[in-house]
């Protein structure tokens, strides 16, 4: 059985790359391990760097690239969860905001403090609807507004679970006068303002792969290249063609999806993390389930001066007409927008609607009546399936964010003559705030099922590029200067710290290794860095670096020049002919077009 990708649309096309990937090639050669992940978005790749520090033998297949499904399309925030109260969520509040604090420490060069302020209309409305709501997860009759009362008992509540090694500020109310001198263009209709720290990752992608390597790192630094990874392979079936088997664990088939080319692979426990898609998967390998029930969230990206200058660095947090908790904030200097929450189709793509570009736009006039906004100033727009769980008819925004490991024993799953099956653990739900601690969680309940013990805790452990990474805008500043050189100025230096954290030192001695120069079509990107990106980064595809190695397509700085640029760099260590370069540029075009809402017209060289 084939599956879509965990973005909802086809992965890639295949039979173009003439060059063996390392990846691959490391997992055909030696095809088993103690355990393999299925799924490369935050939540599996956080499992594999845990396994991997721990001497485990873990390897991960990702059908599409690393963070290409739901983890690549979220709200960009590492937040507590102030919403989840009124469903009762306490634990998982209480793990967010340690979680949250957390990542602010030990991932420094891509989570940051995010100031957030909630525009209040009212000073008691929905106090009374509020218990109704927390003992039933429903929405009864009209929507009633959380007024002054309720956000003010929420925040404080919100504060108290932050005593424990919280590093932020606790929430302040302002009266009218003083919210509207500060955020001057808010709706004059407000009575109070409340404003309370959170985080936000504003390179959710590049974080991913940050985890990623770590676990790789880990794997190597034993010698036995015990942590294997690799993008662009698809679970087909269970019981490859070798099967039945004598080896104990079960033996499923993997397809490189660049390539077609097909092998078993024999693993002692199987992790399934696809998100929305884990029934799917667990269908594949024979262990029928019916956990997920997945919402769709849709955001845009505008760039748009006069809505950037209104929040004044902040997001604005606020609950819409129908109820539903929205967002707008600034990302460098584009601002996003969002978010929808829709019950899924699993049979259609996740893209954003024209009719939810309606609702966004609506949103902003309520909060800010006198900003005008026009489909021309959308430079990005993107939608992605929460993995949540089955929820029959709990309303979307009532279902829980919280998550469970589901574990499915061998008997019931797809039985290997003359061997035991592998233990199916499969991840329900789960969101980017706690992924640590949801990874620290499945890793344990695998040690469990291996019979060994905890090693290493990742409490406490820098992710990548944030080991060393300066705590100061001072320190920033010395850090550019310091890296600066003939050929790379300031604004360089900047892109790649910003880029790749601390191990941009790694990039930079790589660009120092031979002739280099910036692209014609941007700034932001040279010759050697792609080179770096392919050999480093397992670049499948052109679409890759647009959207999940860089921030180009996300900021809208995507044009027909820059495709046919990065794919001419790309075709030497990628070993695409012309034919394949062509192919490459139409299939960003595409994805660009139909899943994000950006037009770009190119002359394939």
């Amino acid at each position: 059985m084939g599956l879509k990708d965990s973005s909802g649309h086809p992965a890639t096309f295949s039979g173009h790359a003439s060059t063996q990937r390392t990846s691959v090639e490391g997992l055909r050669q030696r095809p088993r391990a103690q355990v393999l992940i299925i799924g490369g978005g935050i939540n599996g790749v956080g499992t594999f760097r845990d396994l991997a520090l721990q001497g485990v033998d873990v390897a991960l297949v990702e059908r599409g690239d690393y963070c290409q499904g739901a983890s690549g399309a979220s709200s960009h925030m590492i937040h507590g969860g102030i919403r989840y109260l009124e469903n009762g969520e306490f634990r998982l509040v209480q793990e967010s905001v340690v979680e949250r604090n957390r990542l602010l420490r030990i991932a420094p060069h891509y989570v940051k403090p995010l100031q957030t302020t909630i525009p209040i209309f009212s000073t008691f409305s929905g106090v009374l609807s509020a218990p109704l709501r927390f003992l039933t997860h429903k929405q009864h009759g009209k929507p009633r507004e959380r007024g002054a009362f309720l956000i003010k008992l929420g925040l404080s509540m919100y504060d108290s679970f932050s005593r424990d090694g919280g590093n932020v500020p606790r929430h302040q109310f302002r009266g009218r006068k003083r919210a509207l001198a500060e955020l001057p263009m808010l709706n004059p209709g407000i009575k109070y303002a409340a404003t309370y720290f959170d985080a936000s990752v504003h390179n959710p992608e590049r974080l991913t792969l940050d985890v990623l390597q770590d676990g790789e790192k880990a794997g190597a630094a034993d010698g036995t290249g015990s942590a294997r990874a690799s993008n662009y392979l698809s679970l087909v079936s269970s019981g490859g063609a070798s099967a039945p088997s004598a080896e104990k664990g079960t033996t499923v088939q993997l397809r490189d999806e660049l390539t077609g080319g097909v092998f078993d692979f024999t693993a002692d426990v199987i992790v399934n993390t696809t998100g929305a898609w884990v029934d799917l998967t667990n269908q594949a390998m024979g262990a029928a389930s019916s956990f997920m029930g997945g919402t769709k969230g849709s955001h845009i990206v505008l760039d748009h001066p006069a809505l950037l200058e209104a929040c004044n660095g902040r997001e604005i947090f606020f609950e819409h007409t129908d109820g539903r908790i929205v967002l707008i904030y600034p990302m460098g200097d584009r601002v996003l927008v969002g978010t929808t929450d829709v019950d899924a189709d699993m049979a259609q793509d996740a893209v954003c609607t024209e009719a939810e570009i309606d609702y966004f736009f609506d949103l902003i006039g309520n909060v800010f009546p006198d900003i005008k906004v026009d489909r021309g100033q959308i430079v990005y727009t993107f939608a992605g399936v929460r993995p949540l769980p089955k929820h029959d008819d709990t309303q979307p925004g009532f279902v829980s964010r919280d998550y469970r490991i589901e574990r499915l024993a061998p008997e019931t799953g797809a039985a290997a003559a003359g061997g035991s099956a592998a233990v199916v653990l499969s991840l329900v739900g789960g969101k980017w705030t706690t992924f640590r601690a949801l990874a620290e969680h499945m890793t344990n309940d695998v040690l469990a099922e291996l019979g060994l013990e905890r090693k290493v805790s990742t409490a406490k452990l820098a992710i990548g590029g944030g080991a060393g990474f300066p705590d100061s805008d001072a320190g920033i500043q010395k850090w550019i200067k310091a890296h600066m050189s003939t050929g790379r100025d300031a604004a360089r230096a900047s892109v790649l710290l910003t880029r790749y954290g601390t191990r941009a030192e790694d990039v930079i001695s790589y660009l120092d290794g031979g002739p280099d120069r910036l692209l014609h079509s941007t700034r932001e990107l040279s010759v050697r860095e792609l080179e770096f990106m392919a050999e480093s980064e397992q670049i499948g595809h052109l679409i890759d670096v647009l959207i999940r190695r860089t921030s180009l397509a996300f900021r809208g700085l995507v044009t027909g020049e820059l495709l046919n640029e990065i794919a001419q760099v790309l075709a030497g260590p990628l070993g695409w002919n012309a034919a394949a370069r062509a192919a490459e540029i139409r299939h960003a075009q595409e994805v660009l077009l139909s899943h994000h809402g950006v037009e770009i017209h190119s002359l394939v060289a």
